[in-house]
């Protein structure tokens, strides 16, 4: 794991999505990003790409509907791979079976672009060393430009057998209703640091990595919460690198005025959006 993704860093470790039909969707998460499954119930299937570590969880609500439009929630989740060749066997993968696809190169990362069946975001994207990325009064050089596709395939030549056991999550990205207030509660409330702008965009990060969490306005300033039973992000974890870390962040979080409950061993927030957050330690 880089160390971008372990302590002293704060860093996103899971993703909850609501499916409308959990037979298509682990199919889909299966067969075309390649995950494993961890665990299986009738409503609810755990992936992972290492055979231990839960990445993304999947759940179908009993009176699930359509992922609404104009609402905050998702953007897209962000699946990192250990390095550039497996990037190109992904590639060469999704080619290869049709699946329609995105691509992008940020400076700081080469990324693909994908939704799943019921229109949830995912990136899988590998980063550039470090040492590559351009500072600038900490801030950090992103853009969206063409992607040396050719390049990445040629990196590769081994054939595609899933996800590999070093893949994490890299981050994820949020449409929020008052970019303002959320990037209070991001930076003042969880104590990540803004380290680029975007147009109706932040990125925040903890350690100096790029990005751990993004949010946008994308889908309209106001944009409101979407319903419970919607399909789109249950909730997402962020894994502190101690209980007192965390409970300082709890402390800063209260004075925000943010609402903290306690589930199990777990602290759950909610970003100003109504993005759900478990904090972990």
């Amino acid at each position: 794991m880089d160390r971008f993704h372990q302590e002293p860093n704060i860093y996103v470790g899971e993703v909850n999505i609501k499916v409308k039909n959990l037979e298509n969707s682990i199919t889909f998460y299966q067969n075309i990003i390649g995950f494993q499954i961890l665990e299986k119930s009738e409503r609810k299937a755990v992936l992972n790409a290492d055979g231990k570590t839960p990445l993304v969880t999947l759940e179908q609500p009993a009176d699930v509907i359509p992922k609404q439009g104009r609402m905050s929630g998702l953007y897209h989740f962000a699946i990192l791979l250990p390095s550039r060749a497996d990037l190109g066997g992904f590639l060469r993968h999704i080619i290869q079976t049709g699946y329609p696809l995105g691509a992008a190169d940020h400076y700081v990362s080469e990324a693909l672009y994908l939704e799943d069946p019921d229109g949830n975001g995912i990136e899988v994207y590998r980063d550039r060393p470090s040492s590559e990325w351009t500072w600038k009064n900490d801030l950090v050089n992103m853009a969206t430009e063409q992607l040396d596709a050719e390049g990445i395939l040629a990196s590769s030549v081994a054939e595609w057998d899933g996800l590999p056991p070093g893949t994490i999550m890299g981050h994820i990205h949020l449409h929020v209703g008052d970019l303002e207030k959320a990037k209070e509660f991001y930076t003042k409330g969880l104590g990540f640091d803004v380290v680029s702008y975007y147009p109706q965009a932040v990125f925040l990060s903890s350690g100096r990595y790029h990005h751990h969490v993004a949010i946008n306005t994308w889908q309209g300033a106001g944009a409101p919460t979407p319903p419970k039973n919607s399909v789109g992000l249950k909730w997402y974890t962020l894994v502190f690198p101690s209980d007192g870390a965390r409970e300082k962040v709890i402390q800063q979080l209260k004075l925000l005025g943010a609402s903290i409950s306690k589930e199990g061993n777990d602290y759950v927030t909610s970003d100003p959006a109504g993005n759900l957050i478990h904090l972990n330690a």
